[in-house]
């Protein structure tokens, strides 16, 4: 989940983020090693790395929890929302000695530390980082890069559990955490098929509960998990969520959840490495370190609606209209299938986004077209029929005229917004939320 330097991101321009997994669990019985074992087993891990080639181990000391995030989309257009959450950090080998005092000073209360990958590198950092976090009173946990082509689930579970991943009920220790995303050097899903995949997580999520009493987080992005998954749910019910996203939303999650514990919100910013947000409070992180916790729904977002393949509807038809504007050529029918997910997916990719074919944020900032008196085309189709679902009555033309212009002066008096005539962000927003 740690952040790579700027020039090892433009050498994985092409990676997708990812998929961390959060392990939601873990026995007393598998407890981390105590501060004195942990300074031996810090000794142990440095004695591995040293035996690695220099290369390989400075490449995974690069590779994180969404790698290749920061390299997929663009600075978010809209911050992230994040009254009422927690900030935290997640770190890698490639931070190495971490300042933890001024990592607390500056407000995180937890943090994740990579502390394996596959089941052939220890992070020689682990221990620095792992107990200096602990030390100023960061509630901390571990988590493992995982590599589904090189072993079974079940294999680099125990390699994790057995190499600093284990989890204690001191109500400091976070569960163990899975980072399962796109391949830093190969076939994006490692060349397992979506059922194979699944069965992969399945293998590490049983093998790690059995070792730990928890069931895993699994931290995901929504268009890896689209991809490598084929959407799968069998984990939603169970996994709490750690959810990748730089939109400045938290939302669109994955399928088979409705909500999320931890969101990495940003490759870089207050803290070293990757900055995340806890979904609840304080109590409620701590609840989460000693057992299962139920996070809120997400927080409000931008107030931009989330729109996805299955929908109906108002939200569909505007959709659909904006994405004709901007070229596509799809039959406005109201109705979210396959052909308007491959035009959003398309409209997606050339404009340097996240490519999954769900609309949330930053899809509609950039489809939406500013109209006014006089302006005509598909957009002002879209408009009229907005206003109409409001209650207005207009012909959908495409023509900007006068009871078009006294349809948008009344709708933007009525949502408290300046009321001059023109359709521009503020009032796009108020009418597809």
């Amino acid at each position: 989940m740690t952040r790579r330097s700027r020039g090892l991101a433009g050498v994985t321009a092409g990676i997708a983020a990812v998929g961390s997994l959060l392990l939601g669990g873990v026995s007393a019985s598998a407890a981390t090693p105590s501060s004195t074992g942990q300074r031996d087993f810090a000794v142990a891990q440095q004695s591995s790395a040293s035996s690695q080639g220099n290369k390989a181990a400075q490449q995974e000391d690069a590779d994180h929890a969404g790698s290749g995030l920061s390299a997929r989309v663009p600075a978010p257009a809209v911050k992230p929302f994040s009254t009422g959450t927690l900030k935290g950090l997640d770190v890698s080998g490639y931070q190495e000695n971490v300042d933890w005092p001024s990592v607390a000073t500056n407000g995180a209360t937890f943090a994740y530390i990579k502390a394996t990958e596959s089941t052939d590198y220890v992070s020689s950092y682990f221990g620095q980082q792992f107990d200096g976090s602990a030390a100023v009173g960061l509630i901390r946990g571990a988590y493992h890069f995982a590599h589904p082509d090189a072993s079974s689930g079940a294999t680099q579970a125990d390699y994790f559990v057995d190499h600093g991943g284990g989890w204690t009920a001191d109500g400091k220790t976070l569960p163990g955490a899975l980072d399962i995303e796109y391949n830093p050097s190969g076939s994006t899903c490692y060349g397992l098929s979506p059922a194979s995949m699944v069965s992969w997580i399945a293998s590490f999520v049983d093998e790690y509960r059995a070792r730990t009493t928890r069931y895993p987080t699994i931290y995901s992005t929504v268009d890896w998990w689209a991809s490598c998954t084929g959407n799968s749910t069998t984990f939603g019910a169970h996994d709490p969520l750690w959810v990748a996203t730089y939109s400045g939303a938290s939302t669109p999650l994955p399928t088979g959840w409705n909500t999320y514990t931890v969101w990495q919100n940003d490759d870089s910013g207050t803290f070293p490495g990757d900055q995340d947000l806890f979904n609840g409070t304080l109590d409620a992180l701590k609840s989460f370190a000693l057992g299962d916790y139920s996070p809120p729904p997400p927080p409000p977002g931008t107030g931009w609606p989330i729109v996805r393949q299955g929908q109906k509807g108002r939200q569909v038809t505007t959709l659909q209209y904006l994405l004709d504007a901007n070229g596509a050529s799809l039959t406005v029918d109201g109705k979210f299938g396959p052909g308007t997910r491959r035009a959003a997916a398309s409209f997606q990719s050339a404009h340097g986004l996240t490519a999954h074919g769900i609309v949330g944020a930053n899809t509609w900032q950039w489809l939406i077209v500013t109209v006014r008196q006089g302006s005509t085309g598909l957009a002002v189709k879209a408009l009229q029929a907005e206003l109409n679902a409001r209650g207005a009555s207009l012909t959908v033309n495409g023509q900007f005229d006068a009871d078009t212009g006294a349809a948008v002066l009344s709708f933007q008096a009525d949502q408290g917004l300046e009321a001059d005539g023109i359709v521009g962000r503020n009032t796009w927003r108020a009418l597809v939320s």
